[in-house]
């Protein structure tokens, strides 16, 4: 969701024209050119580095994580273009909303928009959360009963969900209205005429908490499931260096998101549910361009949290000289080719159940070894 970034904060106009007091200094527009500029680059970096790495990836449920990743950093994009075009042309119009939205009909389309992008990146990754969930700990299951087709369905539902609470209140006559900044459109949260005016927006805020409580859960019990198979053991076992990779990656995403959107969220169904005569603009204003960082920060996770970057971080905190950490980490990577080919693990996900997972300390298999387990 990319809202206005302006410096308009103490900005109390009414929606009409005559009371506008806001001073041209007030609605610069500079900090929402900056910010849909750093989300658009942040943005297609990361998308390009995920389409990289997908084109190169072969196991299965790194591929399925790859796809919802990217198809994340999309929507941030097109929330970046999208919005913060409308932004530009509000505030290159002078936010004369009665001079060129006569209709109401550029207001509907900015509201549907902050829905949507907003409710999208939560949804996805909560999308992603599950799917790494039930890879973790129910390996065979989602490598046997979930294929590509079931992921690119699942996405696309997150999308459709997203887009149907978006348009309901354009559906159900209750349309988005200019807010008091006039630099945007949001749900009609002053003064609520009737139930349906206070079960929009919390309708937008029960299912954004709820997505962050679904990924909360399923990225605390894969983790858990992770940890307690590598303290099971006292070792670390191989062939779940993707796993770790992906769970750092969710565990950002999830922080990101929760610091983000919890304010707007919450301040929605504060706002909602207030007494009637709260002020709203500037509270309202400062929470939604908290959220707007969100699409900004996601896409640096997958930028730096990525193996290699990984890789360096787990050298430098060990001490460890640049060289030898390549060659275990190499070394690690060729025992691991090594008991896949000989334990029958599948040649489609690379996954052997978490419960059967084969852990050896750090020094090399003697052959008599391999030649037992074969």
């Amino acid at each position: 969701m990319s809202a206005n970034g302006s410096s308009e904060t103490g900005c109390r106009s009414d929606v009409r024209p005559s009371n506008n007091t806001c001073s041209q200094r007030e609605v610069s527009v500079t900090a929402s050119a900056v910010s849909m500029t750093v989300g658009i680059f942040s943005n297609s970096l990361a998308l390009v580095i995920l389409v990289k790495s997908y084109n190169r990836i072969r196991i299965k449920s790194k591929a399925s994580f790859l796809l919802f990743a990217s198809s994340l950093v999309v929507t941030d994009l097109l929330g970046h273009l999208i919005n913060g075009s409308l932004v530009l042309f509000v505030y290159s119009s002078h936010h004369k909303w009665e001079t060129f939205d006569p209709h109401h009909i550029v207001c509907s389309v900015f509201g549907a928009c902050m829905v949507f992008f907003g409710l999208s990146p939560l949804f996805l990754g909560s999308a992603m959360a599950v799917e790494r969930c039930i890879g973790v700990t129910r390996p065979i299951f989602h490598s046997t009963a979930l294929a590509s087709y079931h992921m690119k369905m699942l996405l696309g539902l997150t999308w459709l969900l997203a887009a149907l609470v978006a348009v309901l209140p354009v559906l159900l006559w209750r349309p988005y209205e200019v807010q008091s900044s006039r630099s945007w459109c949001f749900y009609h949260i002053e003064e609520p005429k009737d139930w349906l005016d206070m079960l929009l927006p919390l309708l937008f805020s029960m299912l954004g908490l709820l997505a962050l409580l679904l990924s909360i859960v399923c990225n605390t019990l894969t983790s858990c499931t992770l940890l307690q198979a590598r303290l099971r053991h006292k070792q670390h076992c191989t062939g779940t260096s993707h796993h770790i990779e992906m769970i750092c990656q969710l565990l950002a995403i999830m922080f990101v998101s929760c610091m983000c959107w919890s304010p707007l969220l919450i301040r929605v169904i504060v706002l909602t549910t207030r007494a009637k005569d709260e002020p709203t603009s500037f509270s309202l204003l400062m929470v939604v361009r908290i959220a707007t960082w969100n699409q900004i920060l996601d896409p640096w996770v997958y930028i730096l949290l990525r193996k290699a970057v990984l890789k360096k971080i787990f050298t430098l905190f060990h001490g460890c000289p640049k060289s030898h950490g390549q060659h275990r980490w190499q070394r690690s990577t060729l025992r691991s080719s090594m008991e896949t080919t000989n334990l029958g693990v599948s040649p489609v996900t690379g996954l052997t159940p978490l419960g059967d997972c084969r852990c050896f300390g750090r020094l090399p298999l003697p052959d008599t070894a391999i030649k037992s387990i074969t």
